[in-house]
Order: structure tokens, then C-alpha cells, then sequence
């Protein structure tokens, strides 16, 4: 049996105080939220921090709230409140897409937001979706806050730009142009508990219904060291009307942004014929997003 290294846990009160903490502790210590990652690598020594800080009594990391031009998402969010969202699924249904097929259901309300991206794994859900919409993450520290894209947050398996005295408190993300539609999916050997063998997430947006593509944003998981955008893909798509036939070349393209290994989940020849199959079916489901007639109530 794989027990936890030993640790000092700390609780405090408020977000001021936790920032002195991290601030204090530096590279000894790991924010906890839901622990299904953290507390998993330390049973297999992976990492061995001295102290787990909770930000459990932060309240305002407990919320999903609209906002003017947009949403925040505080990073102790669950994943099953994201999958559950109304809000989401009808402004940002890629991201409640993700974190639907995330885990089981007992991950999903364990899980936070937050830690689905700190650990900055290779094949996590939500990063591709929240990539194709633009996302940004809140860092504070003690010396003040910032605000980075996702397309710039990470740097690698396990490592991202966040500095050891920095917390990630929120998930902003800006209100999408209309004509705007999105998809995620991922290929698996299960339906459920399964890390992805290929992810794709797609964000097309229209000058009108029927129209020619102004914006498209199509990410790549488990693909690359991180998710990444298929640039060449993105590039052929860009003031084109979206037709089977160039959403086909397309999906070609973004077989040649990746450059996936081969592990024992998959082959690297295999991998790319999914990001192939994939990326064609969430375009092709983006734009049908973007043109069919909403009914009431759908999400």
C-alpha cells in the first residue's frame, strides 16, 4: 500500500493570508484543492512537498458568476458544477462539454478547475476547451496579481509559468462574438475513467449564419508535450466558407501541427489519423452550432 509522505498542512482564513503563506514558503509548498492529482503523485513520490496549503474558506474561489463581457470562474470550481452549468452550455458549451467527459462522476466532484490546469498534464480535459475560447488565468501573489493566457501559460508536462509564491484564483474568459460555436471531443479506450489517446477542441466563428469564418481556434491534446493549436489548420480556414471539402483539408493540416509519441495508450501514426477524424467532426459540429435554428431550452 502507497502511503503519503509526510506534510504540514495549513488552512488560512483568508486569501491575504494565504498569499503571506506562499510567499513565506516558497517552493516547499503545493496548493490542495480536490487532491485527486496532488495527493495521487505524492503517493508515488512523484513530488514530496513539506506543505499542502487549502484554500477551502476562500469563498470567492467558489464561484462561476457572469460578468458584463463575460464569465470568471473561480479555480476551486468543481468539474461536475462546470458540466452541470446552464450558463455555460448555452455561452460556452465547449467547456461544459470537457468537463463532462472528464473522469467519473466521482472525480467530477472532487476535481477543481484550478488543478485540472496547474498540473499542466499533457492529455487533461478542460485546457483545449478553454484554450479554443480565449481563456485567461488570475495569478495573485504578495506583490500583486496578473493576468496570463492559456496559450501562454504552459511550458511543458508539469510545468506552466505560475511562480512557487503565486496562486491561481480565476478563470476569466471574455464574451464570445455572435455566430459562434463550439466542440470538444476526445477518443479513449473507455467511455468513462479514461486520459485521452487524442483530444480536440474547435471555436468557429461566422461573419453571419452561412457565412465565411472570422475567427476559428482549434486545439490539440495529447498530441504534444502540451495542447497546442493546429496552426496551419486555423490559417486555411480564415475568411473561407466553411465547406466539407476545405474543413477535410483542414483536418489534414492539423494532422501535420502535431507531433504525438507512441506510448502504450496508442501509436503516433494513430494518434494522428484521430486528430484527422476528430478535428473535421468538431468543425463540422462548430459550424453546425453556429447555423442551426436555437429552439427554447436548448443548451
Amino acid at each position: 500500500m502507497l502511503l503519503l509522505p509526510k506534510f504540514d498542512y495549513h488552512e488560512p482564513e483568508n486569501m491575504r493570508s494565504a498569499l503571506e503563506l506562499m510567499s513565506s514558503l516558497k517552493s516547499n509548498a503545493k496548493i490542495i484543492a480536490g487532491g485527486t492529482d496532488i495527493l495521487v503523485n505524492m503517493k508515488k513520490g512523484v513530488i514530496s512537498p513539506k506543505y499542502l496549503v487549502s484554500l477551502g474558506k476562500m469563498k470567492e474561489l467558489f464561484v462561476l458568476e457572469q460578468r458584463k463581457k463575460g464569465i470568471a470562474i473561480g479555480s476551486h470550481v468543481i468539474i461536475s458544477e462546470l458540466a452541470e452549468s446552464g450558463l455555460l452550455w448555452k455561452n460556452f458549451s465547449v467547456i461544459a462539454k470537457a468537463a463532462s467527459v472528464l473522469g467519473s462522476p466521482l472525480i467530477r466532484n472532487r476535481a477543481t478547475i484550478g488543478g485540472n490546469i496547474v498540473t499542466a498534464r499533457p492529455a487533461a480535459d478542460l485546457p483545449p476547451a478553454l484554450m479554443a475560447v480565449g481563456a485567461k488565468v488570475e495569478l495573485k501573489g504578495k506583490k500583486g496579481r496578473r493576468e496570463v493566457s492559456l496559450d501562454e501559460f504552459f511550458l511543458g508536462p508539469g510545468k506552466t509559468v505560475i511562480r512557487a509564491d503565486e496562486i491561481l484564483t480565476k478563470i476569466i474568459i471574455n464574451e464570445l462574438p455572435p455566430f459562434t460555436g463550439g466542440d470538444y471531443m476526445k477518443l479513449g479506450h473507455r467511455k468513462a475513467l479514461e486520459i485521452a489517446i487524442v483530444a480536440v477542441a474547435a471555436r468557429v466563428t461566422l461573419d453571419k449564419p452561412q457565412g465565411i469564418i472570422k475567427n476559428v481556434r482549434i486545439i490539440l491534446s495529447a498530441v504534444a508535450p502540451q495542447a497546442i493549436h493546429a496552426v496551419s489548420a486555423e490559417k486555411v480556414l480564415i475568411n473561407e466558407k466553411p465547406t466539407e471539402k476545405l474543413i477535410e483539408r483542414a483536418a489534414t493540416l492539423a494532422m501535420q501541427d502535431c507531433s504525438p509519441i507512441t506510448d502504450i495508450r496508442g501509436g503516433a501514426e494513430y494518434r494522428k489519423e484521430i486528430v484527422k477524424v476528430l478535428t473535421k467532426r468538431t468543425l463540422l459540429n462548430a459550424v453546425k452550432a453556429v447555423n442551426r435554428k436555437k429552439v427554447k431550452g436548448e443548451r
